[in-house]
């Protein structure tokens, strides 16, 4: 079996994520890559959510501070939005939703992965993208930027949502 992404395929393909869910957005790319390559697609969708703004910034995590916004400019949004709040009460977890789109069977498969942290008040460590500088993982002492990326693999969202799509792929497809 070969693994292909998005940049090996001949026709570019871009998928609008107009959806109000993880799974929504998830389900939409990976139907409309499946349909227009007739290949068996894996798609997902993902964000930061952070229980004292009630989920923000969610789906939108991504475009927090505004639409096409920098890494930097969500991290400003996130922090100023957290004033004042203190570090115990922010409490937040990354999550990702995959589905598995098989376009002969039109059938899909969704799985979800996630983890637990807390955001800090200022940024640490100078790998990952995003939010990872913010986010804090108790257990380990550390951000996610500060992680090597093996590890942070192991430990991350989408890491987790890999290996639960792994068991799908092997029962359904004795891959």
């Amino acid at each position: 079996m070969k693994i292909l992404n998005l940049r090996d395929l001949e026709e570019k393909i871009k998928v609008e994520e107009d959806g109000n869910t993880y799974l929504e957005n998830a389900k939409k790319k990976a139907r409309e890559v499946g349909l227009r390559t007739n290949k068996l697609t894996l798609a997902d969708d993902s964000g930061l959510e952070v229980e004292a703004l009630g989920g923000l910034p969610g789906v939108e995590s991504a475009n927090f501070a505004r639409k096409g916004a920098s890494d930097k400019e969500n991290n400003e949004k996130l922090l100023k939005l957290l004033e004042g709040i203190p570090f115990e009460k922010r409490k937040a977890r990354f999550r990702c939703v995959m589905v598995l789109y098989d376009p002969f069977e039109h059938m899909e498969e969704w799985v979800e992965g996630s983890v637990e942290g807390f955001i800090l008040d200022h940024p640490r460590g100078e790998w990952g993208f995003g939010y990872d500088p913010l986010f804090f993982i108790p257990e380990l002492g550390k951000t996610l930027a500060e992680l090597p990326l093996e590890v942070k693999n192991s430990i991350s969202h989408r890491g987790r949502a890999l290996m639960a799509i792994k068991e799908v792929l092997k029962k359904r497809y004795r891959v």
